[in-house]
């Protein structure tokens, strides 16, 4: 069977989660997010557009062209969008390697969550740094999975959580870029670089985060590698079934823990360039 390069594949259940981390998250990433009016944004990799309602809906008069190359999850994009009534979004079908915009047309270029799954993410941004205007912005978000830290913290629990890192790594991706986006900005000729790390953190006084981002999110998140994980040896289905049942004892129980960074970075595009 050919493996995804996606490590969470384009199924219903994941389509459900990217909208559920988008809600649980959205206060923490987006409470400083403000492009100008009649900006040009570009939507880089939008998915099924769990970022792009809420954007297009806080920035009315900015103009956003939302791509990702991925079918099936643009056309619940674009759905998304029609069922929003929103009219400043356009959902285009295509590849960040062969975007058929104009170089130099955008005032912002939004990227979240992709950078990890890419093998050469400094290759990514130059291609995106030839679609933005000279002085333009780049904004990205992305998580860090060696960030996490949770209690119960059982051998089972982190064996699973490592699982994820391990398999998204076999397809090329890092799942601990947050931590590297500063240098990774640096090295793709952006100026003014400013990273901001932002952690998310659950325990049974905040019902609503355990539920959204722990049970919701990061839960499916893990068990969505359960099968390249046990077909690789990496855990026994016993070993499996143990860490994700701990797993979410960390997001459902009185005693239970979770935290996660996420790191949103700003850069600029050379004035000269």
């Amino acid at each position: 069977m050919r493996r995804e390069p996606y490590v969470h594949g384009y199924g219903e259940r994941e389509a459900q989660r990217l909208l559920d981390q988008a809600d649980s998250v959205r206060d923490l990433v987006h409470h400083d997010t403000a492009f100008p009016p009649d900006a040009r944004i570009l939507e880089v990799a939008c998915g099924v557009g769990a970022q792009t309602v809420f954007l297009a809906s806080r920035h009315p008069d900015a103009r956003i062209v939302s791509f990702d190359k991925e079918h099936r999850s643009l056309s619940l994009a674009a759905q998304r969008v029609r069922a929003a009534g929103l009219r400043n979004v356009d959902v285009v079908l295509c590849d960040l390697f062969a975007a058929p915009f104009e170089r130099e047309s955008f005032d912002c270029v939004f990227v979240s969550y992709l950078l990890e799954h890419l093998p050469d993410p400094v290759a990514a941004l130059h291609s995106l740094a030839g679609l933005l205007r000279p002085g333009g912005e780049v904004l990205v978000v992305e998580g860090d999975h060696g960030s996490c830290h949770f209690h119960p913290s059982t051998p089972e629990a982190v064996r699973a959580w490592n699982c994820l890192i391990k398999v998204q790594a076999e397809l090329g991706g890092d799942s601990l870029i947050g931590r590297a986006l500063y240098p990774l900005l640096c090295a793709a000729g952006f100026k003014e670089v400013q990273v901001s790390p932002r952690m998310v953190y659950a325990d049974s006084s905040r019902p609503r985060v355990q539920r959204e981002f722990v049970l919701q999110t990061i839960v499916p998140m893990v068990e969505g590698v359960r099968e390249p994980a046990l077909r690789e040896g990496l855990m026994s289905p016993e070993a499996w079934d143990r860490g994700i049942a701990d797993l979410k004892a960390t997001g459902s129980t009185p005693g239970g823990t979770f935290c996660y960074t996420f790191f949103k970075a700003w850069a600029r595009k050379d004035q000269g360039a």
